[in-house]
C-alpha cells in the first residue's frame, strides 16, 4: 500500500472514510531548493553561455542591455522613431539606445543606428513587452533613447542667451500650467518666434519628461528651460532687472494687437487654460494681454495661445527692426 499507513498521523479520517497520507511526500515538496541559477547558467535558458544565438544579441548583453531591458533608475524615455531621431539630430544628452528585437528596419531606423554608433551610444535589444513597461505604454515603434534627468538652467542664463544674440530679451513663464503637451506645444513655438527660454516653478507645474520632449520634438534640445521655486519672486527680480513682466490672460488691459511693450525686454506669463493667472502673478504683471477673438470661443488651449503672443510679439519686434 502507497505510504506509511502505519506512522502516527498518517491515517486521515474525513466525512467519507479514513484515506491514506502522503507519507511526508507532499511536506518534502514545500521544501526550498536553493536560489535559481543565473540565465546564463542554466542550458535551458536562451541566455545560456554555451549558447550560439547571434552575435547581435551577444553585443547588447555587452552593453548592458539584451532582452530583458529595463529602464535604469533616474532616466527617462523618449520614444517613437520621429522623436527618437530628432532628438539624435540635436544631440540631446542621452545614455543609450533600446531597440526592438526583430524590428521592421525602415530609413528612420537606419538614421537612429547610424547617429547613436558615430556618438558611441551602447545599444541594446529589448522584447515589446519590455518595451511597453520602459516607455510606460507609449506608442515607441520598436525604439526608445534613455535619457538622463534634464539640467535646468538658471533664470540669469537664458538672459545671457538674449545677451549674446545682441536681443532684447523675450522669455516665457507658466503659471500653474500641469499638461506636458502644452509644455511641449508651447517649446515649439518658444523656438519657432525667438524666445530666448522658458520659466517653470518647482509645484504644481509640469516638468521636463520624455512626454514633453516628444511633443517639442528638436525644439527641446534648442530652447533651454529654467525651473525655480517661486515663480512670482523670479517675476520681481525679472522686473528689477529692467524685464517687462506681460500677463496672458483673457481679462487683459490691452490686446496682442496694440503691444508696444513687445519691442522691449519681456517675460510673457501664460496662465493655466480654464484658471487662467493667478491672482499674485496678475499683480506683478506690468500690462495683462488678452487675444481679440471674434468667434463665439470664450478662451485657447494655453499653448495656442501662447504661440499667438509670440507671434505677435516678434511681428512687433520685426518691424521695429525695420523702422
Amino acid at each position: 500500500m502507497a505510504g506509511n499507513s502505519s506512522r502516527r498521523g498518517a491515517v486521515r479520517k474525513s466525512k467519507k472514510g479514513a484515506t491514506v497520507g502522503s507519507g511526508g511526500v507532499r511536506r518534502r515538496a514545500l521544501e526550498g531548493r536553493g536560489p535559481t541559477p543565473k540565465a546564463e547558467d542554466r542550458p535551458a535558458h536562451k541566455a545560456y553561455a554555451g549558447s550560439s544565438k547571434s552575435a547581435t544579441g551577444a553585443a547588447a548583453r555587452r552593453t548592458g542591455g539584451g532582452k530583458g531591458a529595463r529602464k535604469a533608475p533616474g532616466s527617462d524615455q523618449v520614444a517613437g522613431r520621429n522623436a527618437v531621431l530628432e532628438a539624435l539630430q540635436e544631440d540631446v544628452p542621452a545614455t543609450q539606445l533600446t531597440v526592438m528585437v526583430r524590428i521592421d528596419s525602415d530609413e528612420r531606423v537606419r538614421e537612429i543606428m547610424r547617429l547613436a554608433g558615430a556618438r558611441g551610444l551602447p545599444v541594446a535589444e529589448a522584447s515589446r513587452t519590455d518595451l511597453d513597461r520602459m516607455t510606460d505604454h507609449a506608442v515607441h515603434q520598436g525604439v526608445a533613447l534613455s535619457m538622463p534627468p534634464y539640467q535646468y538652467a538658471e533664470v540669469e542664463e537664458l538672459l545671457e542667451i538674449a545677451a549674446d544674440r545682441f536681443e532684447p530679451p523675450l522669455l516665457v513663464a507658466l503659471d500653474g500650467i500641469t499638461d506636458p503637451r502644452n509644455l511641449g506645444a508651447i517649446l515649439r513655438s518658444a523656438d519657432a518666434f525667438g524666445a530666448h527660454g522658458v520659466i517653470l516653478p518647482e509645484r504644481r507645474s509640469v516638468s521636463m519628461t520624455a512626454s514633453v520632449w516628444k511633443v517639442a520634438a528638436g525644439a527641446a534640445g534648442r530652447v533651454r528651460v529654467a525651473q525655480v521655486t517661486n515663480l512670482n519672486r523670479s517675476l520681481t527680480s525679472l522686473k528689477e532687472k529692467g524685464v517687462f513682466v506681460l500677463g496672458l490672460d483673457a481679462e487683459g488691459d490691452v490686446t496682442t494687437r496694440g503691444l508696444e511693450l513687445g519691442t522691449q525686454p519681456a517675460v510673457l506669463v501664460v496662465g493655466a487654460e480654464g484658471k487662467g493667472l493667478s491672482r499674485l502673478a496678475r499683480e506683478i504683471s506690468d500690462q495683462v494681454v488678452s487675444i481679440p477673438m471674434g468667434g463665439r470661443t470664450e478662451s485657447l488651449n494655453a499653448s495656442v495661445a501662447a504661440a499667438i503672443a509670440l507671434y505677435e510679439i516678434s511681428g512687433v519686434r520685426e518691424r521695429q527692426g525695420r523702422a
